[in-house]
């Protein structure tokens, strides 16, 4: 492969990047930083806690922040004013967490309610990721989520909020993901613990068409050592 296709080829991965930073610590510094590291790096948004909004962004650039993170145990009313509020500040795309426990105990209507009550509070154009913590499920569990998504009217199932102890993306985790929900036309967020190219193209090969990265730069400059969301 010439120079050229290899400069092709990781931009085609930095083009479907969500630049994040959600580290507790962070400052508005830090976000700025992010912002300028992203425009710089061609990647397809940033991802932010919902308290650093509003934010400027250069043109083609998307804010994506998240809501009831990184537990998923907050209240449904909780978590749509949360996501509100956070379009009201110039969110493109919310990534909301799931109630966990609640998919651990089979209970999916309650799943569907939550999402379906986010989805309420940030209708389309907005984007709505659901964060599933798929390291933390078993496969008929991952399902039953990716259909409560489905049917709630979501866009995107998202891996993990890269903070769980039971871990980050798996490929296997996307491909079943991709599988339930490629039909009705949601996508695939991998994240958590995507630290290399060849792990980022894994997952784009299992279905997944956006990436959760913290370490973008380290990432796409193929050092092995990117941070770890």
């Amino acid at each position: 492969m010439t120079d050229t296709s290899d400069r092709s080829a990781t931009n085609d991965v930095a083009a479907i990047i969500d630049h994040t930073l959600l580290k507790p610590e962070a400052t508005p510094a830090d976000v700025a930083a992010l912002i300028a590291e992203a425009a710089e790096l061609g990647t397809y948004s940033v991802c932010v806690s919902p308290s650093m909004l509003p934010i400027s962004v250069p043109d083609g650039l998307k804010v994506a922040a998240v809501c009831g993170f990184p537990s998923g145990k907050h209240t449904s009313g909780i978590k749509a004013a949360e996501a509100a509020g956070a379009v009201a500040d110039g969110a493109d795309e919310i990534d909301m967490v799931i109630d966990v426990g609640a998919a651990k105990a089979g209970a999916f209507d309650a799943v569907q309610a939550d999402i379906a009550a986010v989805r309420a509070a940030a209708p389309a154009p907005t984007v709505l990721k659901v964060i599933i913590e798929s390291a933390a499920l078993t496969d008929d569990e991952i399902v039953g989520v990716c259909r409560a998504a489905v049917a709630a009217g979501a866009d995107f199932v998202k891996t993990s909020t890269g903070f769980h102890p039971a871990g980050g993306a798996s490929v296997h985790a996307v491909e079943l993901m991709s599988r339930t929900v490629r039909d009705a036309g949601l996508q695939v967020k991998a994240s958590g613990g995507v630290r290399t190219l060849a792990q980022a193209r894994a997952m784009i090969a299992a279905g997944a068409t956006r990436l959760g990265v913290s370490g973008s730069r380290a990432l796409l400059a193929d050092t092995g050592d990117a941070s770890g969301y």
